[in-house]
C-alpha cells in the first residue's frame, strides 16, 4: 500500500514533514498546503521557503497549486520545475469559504466546462515541460451526482492520479463520505485513483476494502494522521503498540523547531494548540492539563502543562 500525507494549511509545513519523517516514516508522498499565484506573484516568499528543496530533503514532496486560472497554474508550475519538482497537485477540494467565495478550491467544480478548457490549458503545458499534475478533488458543490458528469471530464486528461475525498463542499468534513461514489469511480475511471477521507485506524482501512470489494492501493490521509503519527506504522506494517517515548521526542523537536522560526511566544504556542486539537483524543483523563495548556500565554506556562501531561504517561 502507498500512503500519502494530505496537506492542511498552516499545520503540515516543512518543519511538521521532517520531523514526522524522522520519528515516524512510512509516507510515500508528502503533499504541502497549497499555493495560491496571483498576477504579480506565481508563488510568495512564504510558500516559496516551505518548498524549497534544502528544506525538505529526503522527503517526496508534491507541492499544491490553488487557482481557476490556467496562467496563474502556469506560472506557479514554471518556478515549482525550477526547483526540480516534476510532480505538482491541483486543488479542487478546500472547501472554505473564502476560497469558495473565489470560485477556487470546491467551488471550481460548479463550472465544469470552464474547468475542462482550464484543464486543456494545464495539461497541454505540463505534458510539454515532461511534468506530471494529479488532481484532489471532492464529488462535487451540492450534490454528489455532480461526480459522473465530473469524472468524464477527468478522464479526458493524463491525470497522474485522481485523489477522491467522498464528500461535496456542503459536507465540509462532518457526515459519512459517499464511498458509493468512490466505488463508481474504481468502475468507470481511466486514471489512477487515491482514496482520501476518515481514514483513522487499520479497522477503517479493512472496512474500506471491504466495502469497495478490493484492496485500495493508495491512500491519502491528513487528520487521522495529525491525530494518531503512528497511524502510518499501523497501516504499513501492522503495528498498533503505542509508543509515547517516542511522540514527546516528535512533541518537542516540533516546538523547539517553532521557537527558532517564531515570535513571540503567543505565536509558537498558537501552533502548538492547534496541533493538540488533534493530539488530545490519544491522552486519557487530561481534560485539566489540557485547559492549563490551551490557556496559557507564554512558553513556561505551556511547558509546565506538557510535563504535567508527560508525568500521567
Amino acid at each position: 500500500m502507498k500512503l500519502y500525507f494530505a496537506p492542511l494549511e498552516g499545520l503540515t509545513g516543512y518543519i511538521y514533514r521532517n520531523a514526522y519523517e524522522k520519528h515516524y516514516g512510512h509516507i510515500d508522498k508528502y503533499f504541502a498546503p497549497f499555493t495560491s499565484p496571483a498576477d504579480k506573484c506565481a508563488i510568495t516568499p512564504r510558500d516559496r521557503k516551505d518548498l524549497i528543496p534544502d528544506n525538505n530533503k529526503g522527503i517526496f514532496l508534491v507541492p499544491q497549486i490553488l487557482t481557476n486560472r490556467s496562467d496563474h497554474f502556469i506560472d506557479a508550475l514554471k518556478e515549482l520545475n525550477s526547483f526540480g519538482y516534476k510532480e505538482v497537485n491541483l486543488n479542487l477540494g478546500c472547501p472554505s469559504g473564502t476560497v469558495c467565495a473565489k470560485g477556487k478550491g470546491a467551488a471550481f467544480l460548479t463550472e465544469p466546462e470552464k474547468l475542462r478548457d482550464f484543464l486543456e490549458d494545464i495539461y497541454s503545458f505540463s505534458e510539454n515541460q515532461g511534468s506530471s499534475v494529479s488532481i484532489k478533488t471532492r464529488l462535487g458543490y451540492k450534490d454528489c451526482e455532480e461526480f459522473r458528469r465530473l469524472l468524464e471530464i477527468f478522464n479526458e486528461f493524463p491525470i497522474s492520479e485522481l485523489i477522491i475525498h467522498p464528500r461535496i463542499r456542503e459536507d465540509f468534513y462532518k457526515g459519512t463520505p459517499h464511498r458509493e461514489y468512490y466505488h463508481y469511480a474504481l468502475d468507470n475511471a481511466k486514471v489512477p485513483l487515491v482514496y482520501n477521507g476518515d481514514i483513522r485506524s487499520k479497522d477503517d482501512y479493512d472496512s474500506l476494502c471491504q466495502e469497495m470489494g478490493q484492496n485500495i492501493d493508495t491512500v491519502m490521509i491528513g487528520r487521522g494522521l495529525l491525530a494518531k503519527p503512528s497511524l502510518s506504522e499501523e497501516l504499513q506494517n501492522g503495528n498498533t503498540a503505542s509508543d509515547n517515548t517516542r511522540f514527546w521526542k516528535f512533541h518537542d523537536e516540533l516546538y523547539e523547531e517553532y521557537k527558532k522560526v517564531m515570535s513571540p511566544d503567543i505565536n509558537v504556542l498558537y501552533r502548538m494548540k492547534e496541533l493538540w486539537t488533534y493530539w488530545s483524543v490519544s491522552f486519557e483523563d487530561i481534560e485539566r492539563e489540557k485547559k492549563h495548556l490551551l490557556k496559557a500565554k507564554k512558553c513556561i506556562d505551556y511547558e509546565d502543562a506538557v510535563n504535567r501531561i508527560k508525568g500521567k504517561t
